[in-house]
């Protein structure tokens, strides 16, 4: 995938790591960015086309995709967090974990698959998370939701590749953004998560790891969980 000279459409696009995407994506030379996001005033980056976008909603979804036509590289990037847990959490905010991380990205992949088909393939790049691959008392519907996010980009590249759609997931630990204001660890810096997605997607990556801490979760599946839950 060549991102100079890409169209490219990143949700969630107003801030955090989205607006990372849109910035990086104008440097590496893509012919036109789409930024999307819920409340589209927010978006206050030069050389962009601002589109509303709520990827939970499916005549949202479907204006989009009408309205940008062009596309050859989905960026799903937009996310929430509500730090809602499984048992004693509200199910309203745990449904809308999955609304938007795995019904609002597959929504995204089913409006703009036959899109990036008919525009010769391109990519998409979803963004998962290590808490993929491990829960965290707290969390869980989050965790829950990017389990499933992971297996739908599984998915949907078997499906995709008979068009030469390229799908990339992208795990990273806590990023330094709003959505983790208050965590006391270490970050990312958005900057750098965007720049490791963008060249995994560069090189014809199925998956970016981004960071050394997700690289431990993922090896710690292979062997006995409650040897990772003991850490």
């Amino acid at each position: 995938m060549d991102i100079s000279g890409s169209v490219a459409l990143v949700t969630g696009a107003n801030r955090g790591i989205g607006r990372h995407f849109v910035t990086q994506l104008l440097e590496r030379g893509a012919k036109k960015v789409y930024a999307a996001a819920r409340r589209p005033e927010l978006v206050d980056l030069p050389g962009v086309e601002v589109l509303r976008l709520d990827i939970t909603d499916p005549a949202s979804v479907s204006a989009a995709a009408e309205a940008a036509q062009d596309v050859t590289l989905l960026v799903n990037n937009a996310g929430i967090a509500t730090f809602t847990n499984l048992v004693d959490g509200d199910p309203a905010r745990i449904r809308q974990e999955m609304d938007t991380h795995f019904y609002g990205t597959l929504g995204m992949v089913r409006a703009f698959a036959p899109i990036l088909g008919g525009n010769g393939g391109g990519a998409i790049l979803n963004m998962l998370s290590a808490l993929s691959w491990f829960s965290h008392d707290g969390a869980n519907a989050y965790s829950a939701a990017k389990a499933a996010a992971w297996s739908l980009t599984n998915g949907v590249r078997l499906e995709l590749r008979a068009q030469g759609t390229l799908v990339t997931g992208v795990h990273l630990g806590a990023a330094d953004t709003d959505m983790m204001a208050g965590y006391e660890g270490p970050t990312l810096d958005p900057a750098d998560v965007a720049g490791a997605a963008l060249d995994g997607v560069e090189a014809g990556r199925w998956e970016v790891v981004v960071d050394e801490w997700s690289r431990t979760v993922k090896a710690s599946l292979a062997a006995d969980p409650g040897l990772f839950y003991a850490l």
